[in-house]
């Protein structure tokens, strides 16, 4: 339970912290575009970048963590896309519907990962960091860039805004510079890192400051279906292949714990530059931040991962 607040509690406080800057005026309401501009085409590929460089792709338990991770990834995303013509609700919420149930904050996976499962747990969450960042980003970019308010054009405009997304870029270098092993030089990691930081915390911020609470009330049993999915429906099928896949115990936590893991705040930046329904976005962020307090440590006991 420690571990679970430790990496829960803070997320949720700069979330909250981004919405009192808002709400006080604390921060003018006109300087939040470029702040959001700035977290996008900056700090999000300066932490993808050397996430994915580092990730160990030769593990002994990435075969099964990863078939289990992509193949949930990809069962659920055919099933959330069929179900669109039954959904009524407009296009650019339905791409934050889509991201909602897809998407992880890694801020909070990875402490999690270390703290329940130790170095090899670390070195897979890692690792499947690397492999599964590029896949969800390419994913979501291409449905955002079908859906999203503004960048309707069909598939050769989604294409595009692909080959243009600042994100991507950052995981294809970082991918790049794994393959053919590019030397970690200690002054530009450092540099590197700071600007992880700097992800972590400017894309919380911005995901709280685009909260409204009457809004997410208005939306809450959307809200509630798509939570549901991403703590409930995710995790347990992301177990479940790991174990068909013959993971061992530890592999089946960490793809649980990747499965659990709250909204990604990159999702709600992602819904904001690119014409999605940002409040929604964020409204989901907020929800299944606070709801993986229960929702994570409720799983591990149930499915008996220790």
């Amino acid at each position: 339970m420690t571990a679970i607040l430790l990496g829960v509690l803070p997320v949720f406080a700069m979330i909250a912290l981004g919405w009192g800057l808002k709400a006080s005026k604390f921060i003018p309401e006109a300087s939040w575009p470029p702040i959001e501009r700035l977290t996008y085409f900056v700090f999000y590929p300066g932490f993808l970048m050397p996430a994915v460089w580092k990730a160990d792709f030769g593990s002994l338990s990435a075969g099964p963590l990863g078939i289990a991770t992509v193949g949930a990834i990809v069962i659920v995303s055919l099933a959330v896309l069929a179900a669109k013509p039954l959904l009524r609700i407009s296009d650019p919420s339905y791409t934050s519907v889509f991201q909602g149930c897809l998407r992880w904050n890694t801020f909070v996976f990875l402490p999690l990962a270390a703290l329940v499962f130790g170095p090899e747990g670390a070195g897979l969450g890692a690792m499947i960091m690397g492999a599964m960042i590029p896949a969800i980003n390419v994913i979501c970019v291409l449905v955002m860039s079908r859906w999203g308010d503004g960048q309707g054009g069909g598939w050769r405009t989604a294409l595009r805004g692909l080959a243009q997304n600042p994100v991507l870029w950052g995981c294809a270098v970082g991918a790049l510079f794994n393959v053919l092993h590019v030397p970690k030089i200690p002054v530009v990691m450092s540099t590197i890192d700071l600007l992880s930081t700097a992800a972590l915390t400017m894309g919380l911020v911005v995901a709280g400051a685009g909260l409204s609470f009457g809004y997410v009330h208005s939306r809450r049993w959307l809200i509630a279906s798509v939570s549901a999915v991403k703590l409930l429906v995710l995790p347990v099928l992301m177990w479940g292949l790991c174990r068909l896949a013959g993971g061992d115990e530890t592999a089946q936590g960490v793809a649980l714990l990747v499965g659990s893991a709250p909204g990604a705040a990159a999702s709600y930046v992602l819904a904001r530059q690119m014409g999605g329904d940002a409040p929604l976005m964020a409204g989901i962020v907020a929800f299944t931040t606070a709801a993986s307090l229960v929702t994570i440590p409720v799983l591990l006991v149930v499915f008996h991962i220790s």
